[in-house]
């Protein structure tokens, strides 16, 4: 467990330079992630120079370069870093989202049915997804379980979406 302590800025910009790299493998130049978390070039770069002293992120010098997550960052975040995760779909709208991949579900509320909400992690980035969206999570590969939900809100620090369920299946074996 990390004990590195990220204002919410910072969580947000590791967190998206952690879906960017993820998704290109190559460095990441700070231009991209300020178009992804809405903020400005120079902000990105004055956080980064914080992120790389606790030594979260590395600098990539050269016309390619930009900037890495370092291991420390992952666990800063939380994160497993596997490279063969199951894949657990998730569809938005009714199209299925290749660059997205469900890393954890809490469900809460579960004894309030008529209430019960999902807070869905995800790996890859969460810009595209809006309040009313229509979502489909699963199914998962052990319990197959699906979740239908609407989107009542973003937590950008940690990467995920907050459903309210409208229906829940799990085959019975």
């Amino acid at each position: 467990m990390s004990s590195i302590e990220l204002t919410s800025s910072q969580q947000t910009i590791l967190q998206e330079l952690v879906n960017l790299y993820r998704d290109s493998e190559r460095a990441v130049k700070g231009e991209e992630i300020a178009a992804e978390v809405d903020r400005n070039p120079g902000t990105i770069r004055n956080q980064m120079q914080s992120l790389k002293a606790l030594q979260l992120v590395e600098g990539v010098p050269g016309p390619k370069g930009g900037y890495k997550p370092t291991a420390t960052a992952y666990d800063a975040l939380q994160i497993q870093n596997i490279d063969q995760a199951a894949n657990v779909p998730l569809s938005h709208e009714g199209a299925v989202v290749e660059d997205a991949n469900v890393e954890r579900i809490d469900l809460t509320s579960v004894h309030h049915p008529e209430e019960c909400r999902a807070k869905i992690r995800l790996r890859g980035p969460i810009s595209r997804f809006h309040e009313g969206d229509s979502v489909t999570v699963g199914p998962t590969p052990l319990s197959k379980l699906q979740i239908d939900g609407t989107i009542e809100g973003k937590d950008d620090t940690d990467n995920a979406l907050v459903l309210r369920i409208d229906d829940m299946q799990a085959p019975v074996t």
